[in-house]
């Protein structure tokens, strides 16, 4: 029997006024993904915003769960978690391919215009860029892995959380997900003794 891998597409709304315009066109509970390399989501990558205030300026980033763009008490992101179960071989060419573009990654960016090829259903490719969900399927595809039958540039967030491929392991505020709780937790014990 070949060993399987585990990894994480995360779904969320972050309740922020660019993400509330997001929904309201798609009509979608989430209008962002990652993918996560652990449960307790602390190995987590997408293509999003680089400063967590300036939804404008965007690339290739490592998420902050932690962050305040995530667990922010007025604003409560709600989430959903899937859990995505590959083949070792597949696991580790996602894993390479997502460091590779790690060590390079002034060289991507937010792929906004082909946000507009999805609402436009015109299939817009750039080089090294990519908005959330594209990011997410594109990294599956390069281990080997289909989450659907869309091509990257017009696979949405709620296109991953309909994938076949994908099992719901939580859905509910982001901060209550209880793998992530511990991890709260202690950032804000830390926080607490730095102030003493």
């Amino acid at each position: 029997m070949k060993e399987k891998k585990k990894l994480y597409i995360v779904l969320t709304d972050t309740g922020t006024w660019f993400t509330r315009m997001i929904k309201a066109y798609t009509k979608e509970p989430y209008n962002h993904a990652s993918l996560a390399f652990d449960e307790e989501l602390s190995d987590v990558y997408s293509f999003g915003r680089k400063c967590e205030s300036n939804p404008f300026r965007g690339g290739f980033v490592k998420e902050n769960m932690l962050g305040p763009l995530f667990i922010d008490e007025r604003r409560g992101t709600t989430c959903a978690v899937y859990e995505c179960e590959v083949g070792k071989a597949a696991y580790e060419r996602i894993r390479q391919t997502v460091a590779d573009m790690g060590r390079n990654e002034t060289d991507y960016k937010y792929n906004a215009i082909g946000l507009l090829g999805v609402a436009l259903r015109i299939k817009i490719n750039r080089r090294n860029a990519y908005f959330c969900s594209q990011f997410v399927t594109a990294m599956f595809q390069a281990g080997g892995v289909s989450l659907t039958a869309k091509c990257p540039e017009f696979t949405t967030p709620g296109d991953l959380g309909r994938s076949a491929r994908a099992k719901l392991v939580y859905s509910g505020y982001l901060r209550d997900y209880e793998p992530l709780r511990s991890r709260i937790a202690a950032s804000r014990d830390e926080l607490r003794l730095a102030t003493v």
